[in-house]
């Protein structure tokens, strides 16, 4: 079992929450796990990447080669059409489809939305709208984090327990309202499957 995972988004998003929670998770199912230097943190509205590989046995380094990642898991549509050269073949582009325009010369939606169309492998759909469904706007993460569960080889338990370790701190109700918002993602992403069958 080996998942390469390219996390991307824009600074104060929450992509380390999810990063954090996928390393909490495979750290109890016993996987190894390696994650490569996050860029833009430090600027609210910066992009942010990394790279999270997830393996049973030993992994040499924490970056992804360009066409080695399985996933690209992004809050940001026009982030995640950045690091399409790093998908393999056959992987898959999880993404929200509300674009973040923090620069000038940000590409229309029309223009956004056809090359997303292009991505045969993607589950794009709004995930701000199901976070605030779920509660919470800044919830987002986690419904992107549960949109991409299906194809993260990860139980689906070892997430849940990783976001309730997580955000517990913050309190039982945040830790249920993020758990909940998983789950609404994880249900958008297996019906958005099940239209492509």
């Amino acid at each position: 079992m080996k998942t390469d995972i390219i996390l991307a988004g824009v600074g104060g998003q929450g992509i380390l929450s999810i990063a954090t929670v996928l390393g909490i998770a495979a750290l109890d199912e016993n996987l190894y796990l390696k994650q490569a230097e996050v860029h833009g943190m430090s600027q609210r509205g910066g992009d942010v990447q990394s790279n999270l590989r997830i393996s049973d046995s030993p992994i040499a380094s924490d970056l992804i080669k360009l066409g080695g990642a399985d996933l690209i898991v992004s809050l940001e549509p026009m982030e995640g059409l950045r690091y399409l050269p790093f998908l393999k073949k056959n992987g898959w582009l999880i993404t929200n489809s509300v674009p973040f325009i923090n620069i000038v010369n940000y590409p229309s939606e029309e223009i956004l939305s056809s090359e997303l169309k292009k991505v045969e492998n993607s589950v794009v759909f709004d995930m701000d709208q199901l976070a605030k469904e779920a509660g919470s706007p800044k919830a987002s993460n986690m419904i992107l984090l549960g949109a991409a569960s299906p194809f993260i080889e990860l139980s689906a338990d070892s997430m849940r327990d990783g976001i309730k370790e997580l955000f517990l701190k913050k309190g039982e109700k945040i830790a249920e309202l993020n758990i909940k918002a998983f789950e609404l993602g994880r249900k958008k992403s297996e019906e958005i499957l099940k239209e492509k069958k």
